[in-house]
C-alpha cells in the first residue's frame, strides 16, 4: 500500500476514537500558483486541518507555551512525512506525469483558532511554460483515511496577469453508490484493498488550461 496506516498517523496526529466510515480526518486545501517568467515553478499550499486531527499539535504547542522552538519542531516532522509521501499531490502536463522535487520551500506550521494550519511551496524539478498547456493537479491520500479538498474553486488562485491567459476548473467526482458503501464500511482498523486506489477515486483535480 503506497501509504502505510503508521504514517498517515504520524503525520496527522489523529485522536478520534470513533470507529465509523472513512474518511476520519479532513484537511482543507488552499494553493496558490507560483509563477516565473510566465512559466509554474510551484505551487503554495496551504492544508488547514479540522479541529480533531489539530487537536494533539495544538496541545503540544499549548504545553510547550506556544515556543518558536517547538512549532518548527512539529512543522519539520510534518514536512518529513509529507515529502516521503511525494506530498500527497500528483501532477501532469498534458497528461504526462509531471515530476516534484524533493524538497519544499517555505514550510511552516501555524494555528487559525482550533485549528491547524500547514503551508509550504510545492516545488517542481523543472518549470512548465504555461503558453499553449494544460496542467492539472491532484492531492490526496491513498487509503482515504484522509480526505483531502478543496472548499471551492475559489480556493485555486491566479494573479490578474495569469487569469488573462489562463482558466482554471476544479472537477470533483461523483462516486458510485457501491463504492460509497465500501467507503462507508471500513473503520479505522481496516485499510482498502491494496489495487482499490480509494482516494483517488474521491480526489478533485485542478485543471490549468493556458492559450
Amino acid at each position: 500500500m503506497l501509504i502505510t496506516r503508521t504514517i498517515v498517523f504520524a503525520m496527522m496526529c489523529l485522536l478520534s476514537p470513533l470507529a465509523g466510515a472513512h474518511p476520519h480526518s479532513f484537511i482543507d486545501i488552499d494553493s496558490s500558483l507560483v509563477i516565473q517568467k510566465q512559466q509554474l515553478v510551484g505551487v503554495r499550499m496551504v492544508w488547514e486541518m479540522d479541529e480533531l486531527t489539530s487537536a494533539a499539535l495544538l496541545l503540544d504547542a499549548a504545553m510547550a507555551k506556544d515556543s518558536p522552538l517547538v512549532w518548527q519542531s512539529m512543522a519539520d516532522e510534518l514536512m518529513e512525512n509529507t515529502r516521503n509521501q511525494l506530498y500527497f499531490s500528483y501532477m501532469k502536463l498534458n497528461d504526462k506525469p509531471v515530476q516534484l522535487a524533493e524538497k519544499a520551500d517555505n514550510y511552516s506550521l501555524s494555528r487559525h483558532g482550533n485549528k491547524a494550519v500547514f503551508t509550504f511551496v510545492l516545488p517542481l524539478v523543472n518549470p512548465i511554460p504555461l503558453k499553449n498547456n494544460t496542467i492539472t493537479l491532484s492531492t490526496y491520500e491513498q487509503s482515504y483515511y484522509v480526505d483531502m479538498r478543496y472548499p471551492s474553486e475559489k480556493s485555486i488562485h491566479l494573479t490578474d496577469d495569469i487569469a488573462a491567459i489562463c482558466s482554471v476548473k476544479l472537477t470533483t467526482p461523483k462516486p458510485d453508490a457501491s463504492l460509497m458503501a465500501y467507503a462507508r464500511s471500513l473503520d479505522k482498523n481496516d485499510s482498502p484493498g491494496e489495487d482499490m486506489m480509494l482516494g483517488s477515486k474521491f480526489a478533485q483535480t485542478v485543471t490549468l488550461k493556458c492559450h
